[in-house]
């Protein structure tokens, strides 16, 4: 029994290894994943800086605002794509190699989902390098905090894209499920604009949507040094706590089916 936990372990570090490696040798990748984010940062939001220039009350800049929504954004995106990579080695005939590895399948997603959210994590990390050009004081609890909170929505959307991809027998049908889901979860989850006195349709829609539970605290930590806190009191839903609580039942739903589903034959 013992010999079997340290076996799977084992296959967990070698899965989540390859991930890394593959990305970090990458460099075009790498950039390419920080092309929209900061074309949503400087360009769209310097745009609309003089529309939303009454956003709290005249604290709040716009980019400032919309900055925990590219964090989110950041994650959201890497996380989700990270999975195309088992539907990549299911087309080459890789996946077969690691599904017959004397490991269990439970470990097999885990080391994905490990994978998947640390990669998501430094991308969101290099985002985070721009914060003091916007003018945001972080200090190093709140770098600590947000590390945490990125590296759990990272958890929730790897899980969801390795539900997704586990049963995706085509890069095609992949993205286009993705294409679908992302967008709307992205604009629903409040990174552009507060979730506020929006129409009832959008409210139910951004209770069900994962991301808007990750940029609501990101929110909160980011810009609890920068704007007064009754701004950040006017801008959230819920306090961190729930919004941790609620990723963390997301994570656990998604990755619970991804495992069981990694147990059927192909």
């Amino acid at each position: 029994m013992y010999d079997k936990f340290i076996q799977n372990l084992k296959g967990i570090f070698t899965i989540w290894y390859r991930d890394v490696l593959r990305y970090s040798r990458d460099r075009a990748r790498i950039v390419a994943s920080l092309a929209q984010p900061l074309l949503f940062l400087f360009i769209f939001g310097s745009g609309l800086s003089p529309v939303m220039s009454n956003l709290g009350g005249g604290h709040l800049d716009f980019r400032q605002f919309m900055f925990p929504g590219i964090l989110g954004m950041t994650v959201l995106f890497t996380s989700i794509f990270s999975a195309v990579s088992i539907v990549w080695d299911r087309e080459f005939g890789f996946f077969k190699e690691v599904m017959a590895a004397p490991i269990s399948r439970a470990a097999v997603a885990l080391g994905k989902v490990a994978g998947g959210s640390t990669i998501a994590l430094f991308q969101g990390c290099i985002i985070l390098l721009l914060s003091p050009i916007l003018n945001i004081q972080l200090t190093l609890f709140q770098i600590i905090t947000l590390v945490g909170l990125m590296l759990l929505l990272a958890m929730v959307m790897t899980s969801l894209g390795i539900l997704i991809a586990s049963r995706q027998r085509s890069m095609e049908g992949f993205q286009m499920i993705m294409n679908f889901l992302l967008m709307p979860m992205f604009f629903l989850s409040g990174a552009f604009f507060p979730l506020k006195n929006i129409p009832l349709w959008m409210e139910i829609l951004a209770k069900i949507d994962p991301v808007a539970y990750g940029v609501d605290p990101l929110r909160q930590v980011v810009l609890s040094k920068t704007v007064p806190s009754m701004v950040i009191e006017m801008l959230s839903n819920y306090s961190i706590a729930v919004n941790s609580l609620v990723m963390a039942g997301f994570a656990t739903a998604f990755l619970i089916p991804a495992i069981l589903l990694f147990g059927k034959r192909d």
